[in-house]
This record gives structure tokens, C-alpha cells and sequence, in this order.
């Protein structure tokens, strides 16, 4: 019998993994799977957990939760030799992978792509020895993600990031740079940029719209310098998809990105702290096979329709 092992955070969101834990299991068992459960208890807690699964070959990893368990998930079996195959149940605020994957936010839907949808090989991230599947940033807008509390979260949803970016506005400051990104450069001083895996970033779904989940690319986004009020507009573009012709916006595709700047730079990473920016960003090529819906997807290259 095949061997599943289920990481779930039983606090994300509003605690419906935790709820429908009895229904998942039953699910997978009915698919075949002997299912075994780990429940996370803090930070690394689901890396460790991910790691543990591979070293022992598991035959099937779920991820259980927000987009931080996802991301501890994935460094967790990034390095491995044996590396499972992965599944998502998004249970947090704002569940960008999950949507840009297409897996319904409801889990009872999620479940049924667990059991039958198709096997996709997906890129991922990474600078140093972290990695990150869906996006990486910094700059002083990026930091909002996670200055929000866990609380306020949970509370109010995507809006608390809304609420903290408003905050934070009067605080911006450009950062000069120099960016060697597949042999081209860019120079100057920048708001902030966004190495981007998918299309759907902070609640965002127009932000990188040409970015595939299979092209061996990242799409890099950078903000030039620019004024408050032009923030604050360009933000509104982003929201209709309408800011990549925007004069105080770059925006290009590379697989290898070195980023050298003037001030110390706190990356984010998949809407977690990711430490002081030192190293490369890398695109590993189909690293990793995830159980997606079987159904059209945008965000893969070539679309393998049912």
C-alpha cells in the first residue's frame, strides 16, 4: 500500500484543516493511502517534518495549511535525493499558491484534486540554500507581509495587508542597485523588486500574468524610484493588470538573478522573513511534481488538457 504523510498547521486560517481532518484521511484511504498525520508546532516544524517524509520515501506529501507551511514544505524537500510526490490543501489567509495552482479553497473540493487530479512538474526557487515557490522580494514594501500579526490575519484576511501597507507608506525609501539578471543589467535606485514564480502574488492575480510555473523563468519586477502618489497609483494598476508599461516599472524574465545593492536588503520569501539578501536567485527546472486539478491551466507553459 502506498505510504501518504499529511503536514498540517492546525491554527491556520480558521482551524479548517483541523476540522476536516477525519474527512481528508478518510478520503486518502479510500484512494489507497495508508495516511500518517503531523501536526506543526512552530517555526521549521513542517521543514523538518517534510525532510523526515522524504528520508523515510514516502510515496505522497500534503501540505496542510497557509502559504508559510507550503513554503517550509518545499525547503524541506528541496535538497533531498528522494523527493515525493507534493499536494496542497490551502487552509490560510490568502492561499496565492494554491490559487494559482487552481485548488479550490474549499477543502472538500481540495481533497477531491489529492485523489484525482494529474501529476505537473513545477519550478521553484532559490537564493542560497533557501527556496521559496512562489515569490521573493525586498524593499520597503515587501516588508508589510510580514509585519502583519498573525492575529490580525486571521481576523480580517487579505485586507490586513491592505491595512498595513497603508501604514507604511510614509516610510518608503528608494535603494540603489545593480541588477545582472541572464547577461542583462539594470542600475539605479528602487522601490522594490519581486522575483515572481507565478502569476499570483499577495492577493495580486495580474501581477506577473506572463509568469508559468514550467519555464525554467522568473519574472522579475522591479519599481523604480518614484514619488508617493505614484505608489499609490501604480498599486491600483497592479490590482486591474494594467502597471507593466508603467515608465517607473521593469519587467523581464531570467532564470539567474544577482541582485547587489547599496543598503542591507530583508528579503521576503513567500511571505516570510528570508534574512538579509546576500546571495543569488536561482530557478531550479521542474524540481518538484505536484497533484494539480485536472483541469485548463494558465499557469503552466504548455497546457496538458484532459
Amino acid at each position: 500500500m502506498k505510504k501518504a504523510r499529511l503536514i498540517y498547521n492546525p491554527t491556520s486560517g480558521r482551524e479548517q484543516v483541523k476540522r476536516h481532518l477525519p474527512y481528508i484521511l478518510e478520503k486518502l484511504e479510500q484512494a489507497g493511502y495508508e495516511t500518517s498525520t503531523h501536526a506543526t508546532t512552530g517555526p521549521d516544524c513542517a521543514k523538518k517534518a517534510a525532510a523526515k517524509a522524504c528520508e523515510r520515501e514516502f510515496d505522497f506529501i500534503i501540505a496542510a495549511g497557509g502559504d508559510g507551511t507550503i513554503h517550509e514544505v518545499i525547503n524541506g524537500m528541496a535538497d533531498q535525493e528522494f523527493r515525493p510526490l507534493l499536494g496542497l490543501l490551502p487552509g490560510g489567509t490568502t492561499n496565492d499558491f494554491a490559487r494559482a495552482l487552481n485548488i479550490p479553497k474549499n477543502i472538500i473540493e481540495a481533497c477531491e484534486t489529492l485523489v484525482s487530479g494529474k501529476e505537473r512538474k513545477i519550478d521553484i526557487g532559490s537564493v542560497g540554500r533557501k527556496y521559496f515557490m512562489n515569490i521573493a522580494g525586498a524593499g520597503t514594501l515587501t516588508e508589510l507581509t510580514y509585519e502583519v500579526p498573525s492575529k490580525l490575519k486571521t481576523m480580517m484576511g487579505q485586507m490586513a495587508y491592505y491595512v498595513k501597507g497603508f501604514e507604511k507608506l510614509p516610510r518608503i525609501k528608494p535603494t540603489a542597485v545593480k541588477i545582472n539578471y541572464d547577461g542583462r543589467s539594470f542600475e539605479g535606485e528602487i522601490m522594490l523588486f519581486l522575483v515572481c514564480n507565478t502569476n499570483s502574488v499577495g492577493g495580486f492575480e495580474k501581477l506577473a500574468p506572463k509568469a508559468y510555473l514550467d519555464d525554467g523563468l522568473f519574472d522579475l519586477i522591479i519599481v523604480k524610484k518614484t514619488n508617493l502618489a505614484d505608489v499609490a497609483r501604480l498599486t491600483g494598476a497592479a490590482l486591474r493588470g494594467e502597471h507593466l508599461n508603467d515608465e517607473s516599472v521593469l519587467y523581464v524574465q531570467a532564470s539567474e538573478i544577482d541582485i547587489q545593492a547599496a543598503d542591507e536588503l530583508q528579503l521576503n520569501l513567500d511571505g516570510e522573513h528570508g534574512g538579509t539578501l546576500k546571495e543569488k536567485f536561482l530557478n531550479h527546472y521542474r524540481h518538484i511534481t505536484m497533484m494539480v486539478p485536472d483541469r485548463h491551466h494558465t499557469c503552466f507553459q504548455v497546457d496538458e488538457k484532459p
